[in-house]
């Protein structure tokens, strides 16, 4: 679980990383499956939005009870999860992703999500890590973004330059099998890796239940904004119940 210091700071900050890792053998099986999803859906190389519409392997990970304990002490007893998502960043030329927060593309309301960023390779400054600006999500607001179809991107929306200061940013460097987490207002963003490795990312996306995912207005930021549709998503109930009482659980995937 995370240590009273380590609960502190991802509060303060707007992430933490935790003395937690994965071991060995949980990546391996994490790298062959993500190899064979891609090797069936080459269009998903860089970047995959939905990894349990392809393959409900990746939901062991979701259910770790270490990862779940964490996540209750910072979301609370009650937690869905409703997406889990993979960026793949291969060697050489993986893509970038723009600066932004992850509340700009979410139909979770009120808005509240916890990220879990599982290192499948080192994620470094040189191979394309993730930066992020330190307490930018205090302010609980989601800031100005603009779209961005520029294909050499992951993602499409992208903040507006007056909206955030790139020079305070700080890089999370993680090792292989470790992981952080992060709030859903944090300003974070990575590089485009041009390194000789690859830089795999998993990410489990859990929001307290007394938030409720609202399919309708999914559909609208996907056809308004060019998002992925994320109103057919199936969500898992991980721990506790569905206290907004709203929460559709019928499988879809």
């Amino acid at each position: 679980m995370l240590s009273t210091a380590e609960l502190e700071k991802y509060n303060e900050d707007g992430y933490v990383t935790p003395g937690f890792r994965l071991p060995e053998r949980d990546l391996e099986d994490i790298r062959a499956h993500h190899g064979r999803l891609v090797e069936r859906h080459p269009e998903y190389r860089d970047y995959c939005p939905n990894l349990l519409a392809h393959d409900l392997a990746f939901l062991n990970w979701a259910r770790v009870p270490e990862i779940l304990d964490m996540v209750e002490q910072v979301l609370g007893p009650d937690i869905a999860l409703w997406n889990s998502s993979f960026f793949a960043k291969p060697a050489l030329n993986g893509r970038k992703t723009p600066w932004h927060q992850d509340g700009e593309y979410w139909p979770v309301r009120p808005l509240a999500t916890c990220t879990v960023w599982i290192a499948v390779d080192a994620s470094t400054q040189e191979n394309g890590c993730l930066n992020v600006l330190r307490g930018s999500h205090r302010d609980r607001r989601l800031r100005a973004h603009d779209t961005n179809d520029d294909p050499a991107y992951t993602l499409n929306q992208e903040l507006r330059e007056e909206e955030f200061d790139e020079d305070l940013a700080v890089p999370i460097e993680l090792e292989a099998g470790q992981v952080s987490l992060h709030d859903v207002y944090l300003v974070h963003g990575s590089e485009a890796n041009n390194s000789s490795r690859p830089r795999r990312g998993m990410t489990l996306r859990y929001m307290p239940t007394t938030s409720v995912f609202d399919r309708g207005i999914a559909a609208g930021l996907a056809r308004d904004k060019g998002l992925v549709d994320h109103s057919a998503r199936t969500l898992f109930l991980m721990r506790g119940e569905d206290r907004s009482g709203r929460n559709d659980f019928r499988i879809r995937l």
